[in-house]
C-alpha cells in the first residue's frame, strides 16, 4: 500500500511539474489557446492554462512571478523592464507571429477606406461625424481597448502618431466586446486583431501615403508587407523557467505551430 501511495504522489508531481500559466494580450489569446490545445494532445503530461486581460496585465504577472509567460501585442515598456530588473528577474523575448491590426466599422456604413490622418482625427476627437470622411451625416461612436491593452498602445503609437485618445472614446475590456459593439452600432468604429474579424463587421482599407493607395487587412497583404499596420506578437518569460517553457515555445516556432498561426488568422514567421 505504501508503494502505491509513493507512486501516486510521484505521478501527481510529474503531471504538475509541466504545468504552465500564460497571461496577457487578448490579441494573442485565441492563438495561444489553440497552440496549447494542440501541444497538450501530443504532450500528455503538460498542463497549460491561458488567460487574457491585456498585455499590461500579463507583464505585471511576470513581474509578480504569477505567470510563466506574458503574452503581449506590444514591446515591453521601460518601466516594466525596470520592475523586472529591481526584482532581480532576467527575462527573454520571443516573437511568435505577426498580426494585421484591422480597423472595423458596422457593415451598414458606406465608408470603406480611411487615411491614417483621418483615423488620427477620429480617435483624437477632431473628426466626429461620418460626413466629414465621405459617409452619412451620422455621429461617429469610437471604441478602443482599455489602457492596459497592448493594442491600445500600438494603435496610439503607430496610427495616432502618439497623440492622446479623446475623452469621448469608449474603452472596452476585451477585443470581442469591440466586435460586438461595432456590429450593433451603425456609427461605430473600432480596431481588432485580424483573427477577430468576422462577417458581423467590415474592415476598412487604410492609407499611409495620404490617400494615394488604400490596402485592406488580410493574411496576404500582411505577408507581402503592403498593409501598413502590421505588428509582432510576443511571448516574455523569465530565464528561471526557460527549461520548462521552451518545449512549448519551440513547438509554436516550428512548422506545426506556425501552421496553427495561419489557421487562427494571424501571420506566420517567415523562414
Amino acid at each position: 500500500m505504501k508503494s502505491k501511495t509513493i507512486l501516486l504522489a510521484l505521478a501527481l508531481y510529474t503531471s504538475t511539474s509541466f504545468a504552465q500559466k500564460l497571461k496577457g494580450s487578448d490579441t494573442v489569446l485565441p492563438l495561444a489557446q489553440k497552440e496549447a490545445e494542440s501541444f497538450m494532445k501530443t504532450n500528455k503530461m503538460s498542463k497549460i492554462a491561458v488567460t487574457g486581460g491585456g498585455s499590461g496585465v500579463g507583464l505585471a504577472a511576470l513581474v509578480d512571478n504569477t505567470s510563466d509567460i506574458a503574452m503581449s501585442s506590444r514591446k515591453i515598456k521601460m518601466d516594466e523592464k525596470m520592475k523586472l530588473q529591481d526584482a532581480g528577474r532576467a527575462y527573454k523575448e520571443t516573437i511568435i507571429a505577426y498580426d494585421a491590426l484591422s480597423v472595423i466599422v458596422n457593415p451598414g456604413n458606406k465608408v470603406s477606406q480611411l487615411t491614417r490622418e483621418q483615423l488620427e482625427g477620429i480617435y483624437t476627437g477632431k473628426i466626429n461625424n461620418w460626413k466629414d470622411v465621405g459617409g452619412d451625416d451620422l455621429k461617429i461612436v469610437v471604441y478602443s481597448r482599455e489602457s492596459s491593452s497592448g493594442t491600445f498602445e500600438f494603435f496610439k503609437d503607430h496610427v495616432m502618431n502618439k497623440k492622446n485618445y479623446a475623452s469621448s472614446v469608449l474603452s472596452m475590456p476585451a477585443t470581442g466586446a469591440i466586435v460586438q459593439s461595432v456590429s450593433q452600432t451603425k456609427g461605430a468604429i473600432g480596431y481588432v486583431g485580424l483573427a477577430y474579424m468576422d462577417k458581423e463587421v467590415k474592415a476598412l482599407k487604410v492609407s499611409y501615403d495620404k490617400g494615394k493607395t488604400y490596402i485592406a487587412p488580410s493574411l496576404a497583404t500582411a505577408k507581402d508587407k503592403t498593409y501598413p499596420v502590421v505588428r509582432p506578437l510576443y511571448f516574455y518569460y523569465l530565464t528561471t523557467v526557460e527549461k520548462s517553457v521552451k518545449p512549448f515555445i519551440d513547438y509554436i516556432l516550428a512548422a506545426e505551430g506556425q501552421k496553427i498561426v495561419e489557421q487562427v488568422g494571424y501571420v506566420p514567421l517567415t523562414k
